[in-house]
C-alpha cells in the first residue's frame, strides 16, 4: 500500500480509501489480521484515525473486529456475493434497459473506446488495467441513463463483488469471455434494443456464480457461508 497521505484532507477517510483498495485488490487476503499499530507506524499517523477506518470497513463488510481477538479481513463470504450480485442485477438491467432507449451517438462512442481499450488489456493479460476498464464500462452505461444514486448502489455491492472478480481473473473467468459479454450489451444498446440489453446484461452478472463455485471449491481457505440464498434458486443453469 502507498503509505503517503494528504495533509489537507482528514485521515480517516484517506485510510478508509486506501485499506479498502487492498482488500479489494486481495492484496490484504481474506482471512489476514491486521494491527492498529502496524497500520499506524506505516502510514505514519496516530491510532485513533486507524480506529475510525476500522469500524467503517467493519460497517461496509470488508474488517471483522473481534474484542480481545483482533481485527481480521472477512473472508469472502458465497452468501453475501451471491446477494450482491442480486443488487447489481436488480439496478443494472434497468440501466441497460434505459440506456438502450435513450442514447446517443456520442454515448454509443464513448462505450466503444472502452471496450477497445479492455480489449487491448486483455490481450496484454493486464489484470489491473482490465479491471478498470470494466469499471468504467459499467459506469458510463450509467452515465448515460444519469442517475447518480443508481450507481452508488452498485458501488456499495461492488465491495464484495469485486475481490471475486480479482480472484477470478484470468482463470476461473476468461478475460475474453468478459469482452464478449460487454460487446453484447454495447451492440444491444447501440441497437435501441431494450429487451436485449437486459437479458445480456443479465447475463453477464450472472457469470459470477459459476465463477464463485469454481473458486470457493479451489480455495476453501479464502471463502465463508458457503450455502447460497433461496433467492439463487430462481436461476436455471441455461440462465448463467
Amino acid at each position: 500500500m502507498d503509505p503517503t497521505l494528504s495533509l489537507r484532507e482528514p485521515i480517516a477517510p484517506q485510510l478508509v480509501a486506501k485499506l479498502r483498495h487492498a482488500i479489494v485488490e486481495m492484496t490484504l487476503r481474506p482471512g489476514e489480521a491486521l494491527s492498529e499499530k502496524d497500520i499506524a507506524s506505516r502510514f505514519g499517523v496516530s491510532r485513533q484515525p486507524v480506529r475510525e477506518a476500522f469500524i467503517k470497513l467493519s460497517e461496509a463488510g470488508l474488517l471483522q473486529i473481534l474484542p480481545n481477538r483482533g481485527t481480521f479481513v472477512v473472508k469472502i463470504s458465497v452468501r453475501e456475493v451471491a446477494n450482491a450480485r442480486f443488487v447489481r442485477e436488480a439496478v443494472e438491467v434497468a440501466i441497460a434497459r434505459s440506456a438502450a432507449e435513450m442514447a446517443a451517438p456520442a454515448d454509443i462512442a464513448g462505450l466503444e473506446r472502452i471496450m477497445a481499450e479492455q480489449r487491448d488489456t486483455a490481450g496484454r493479460e493486464d489484470i489491473a488495467g482490465f479491471k478498470l476498464a470494466d469499471i468504467a464500462f459499467h459506469r458510463a452505461i450509467s452515465d448515460i441513463v444519469g442517475c447518480d444514486y443508481a450507481w452508488r448502489i452498485v458501488e456499495g455491492a461492488r465491495a464484495q463483488t469485486d475481490r471475486m472478480r480479482i480472484l477470478s481473473l484470468p482463470d476461473a473467468t476468461p478475460m475474453g469471455l468478459l469482452v464478449e459479454q460487454h460487446q453484447a450489451i454495447l451492440d444491444a444498446i447501440a441497437a435501441g434494443r431494450p429487451e436485449a440489453a437486459e437479458a445480456t446484461m443479465r447475463r453477464h452478472l450472472r457469470e459470477i456464480l459459476v465463477a464463485t463455485a469454481r473458486l470457493a471449491e479451489r480455495h476453501p481457505d479464502l471463502f465463508e457461508d458457503t450455502d447460497l440464498p433461496r433467492h439463487t434458486a430462481l436461476i436455471a443453469p441455461s440462465e448463467i
